[in-house]
């Protein structure tokens, strides 16, 4: 993987991030395909919204279908027949919401799984190894996810233990005679000095990228830019960054803003399958009584195929 950036203006950052499946444009929004499709969407419809790179899920992908069979079809871009590039999330995230059915140790974490309960062990090592048998460009070292509103020093404990979760995930993404580009996750909460302690640990690893993670976690949005804007200058300038979970218009406007050239966000699928959508004159819920015999198109001023075709 090879990174440049190529214009600033202020911190905002116009990039190119070259990958064996192709360069990829940055500020770049990655579509979430969690189990290796993005909801509601074909690969064909996909590829033709122009998405140079989309996001999969270990933690999901791992247990169904498993890895054993994603390896022995040839890696999730031929399952999923995407000849982009795919960046996959450790699985650390997915963890932090199964509160109630795992255990974090030292050595990694033990859940259930949600489909039918079966015990399952993930830790860096084996979040590595499963990345890398996926064959996907880009891995997530594995990491802990604080909840927000817990105390600072809980936080800290938290934080130190991703550290050492992040040196293990580039220890054995470097025992590897081959695999994916791999980024380190900074962690923190809303604490701004050990958000720096973080970057510090994890910007003076050899990670290819970095990521500011444990944001969009229920904190308010001014909490959670005070944390964006802090953090991103602090980050190192040769290497991408990536603001994980995150999100709206807005968000995305910001984070440009702030220096950010990655993110990912599963919110324009879930909103569409919910019925709200975003338009040149606002955000409209369609399953309002007031649209059931509205002819017009959602938008006169888009061309898109919903509103260059149906009422």
């Amino acid at each position: 993987m090879k990174f440049a950036v190529l214009a600033r203006d202020g911190a905002a950052r116009r990039g190119e991030l070259a990958t064996s499946h192709g360069t990829i444009q940055t500020p770049v929004f990655m579509p979430v395909g969690t189990l290796a499709s993005v909801k509601s969407l074909t690969t064909d419809q996909l590829r033709a919204l122009g998405p140079e790179i989309m996001l999969c899920n270990t933690y999901h992908l791992m247990l169904r279908p498993g890895v054993d069979l994603l390896e022995q079809l040839g890696g999730v871009h031929r399952f999923m027949g995407w000849e982009r590039a795919i960046l996959t999330d450790s699985g650390g995230f997915q963890l932090f919401s199964l509160a109630s059915i795992r255990k974090i140790k030292e050595e990694g974490v033990e859940f259930r799984s949600h489909l039918d309960g079966s015990p399952y062990f993930l830790s860096p090592e084996k979040s590595i190894e499963i990345q890398s048998r996926m064959g996907v460009d880009i891995a997530m070292a594995f990491d802990e996810c604080p909840a927000y509103g817990i105390a600072h020093g809980e936080v800290a404990k938290s934080m130190e233990l991703t550290h050492r979760w992040a040196r293990r995930s580039l220890d054995a993404r470097n025992a590897r005679e081959s695999g994916p580009a791999l980024f380190g996750i900074v962690q923190g909460g809303i604490h701004l000095d050990l958000r720096r302690q973080s970057v510090e640990v994890i910007g003076g690893m050899d990670f290819d990228g970095v990521a500011i993670g444990g944001v969009s976690v229920g904190e308010p949005k001014p909490e959670m830019f005070e944390v964006v804007n802090f953090t991103a200058p602090l980050l190192p300038e040769e290497k991408p960054r990536y603001l994980m979970g995150v999100g709206t218009p807005e968000d995305l406007v910001n984070g440009v803003a702030a220096g950010i050239d990655m993110f990912d966000c599963v919110m324009p699928t879930r909103n569409a399958r919910n019925g709200t959508l975003f338009t040149s004159f606002g955000k409209v819920s369609i399953k309002n009584a007031r649209f059931a015999a509205d002819q017009r198109p959602l938008d006169p001023q888009c061309s898109c195929p919903t509103c260059g075709s149906v009422s």
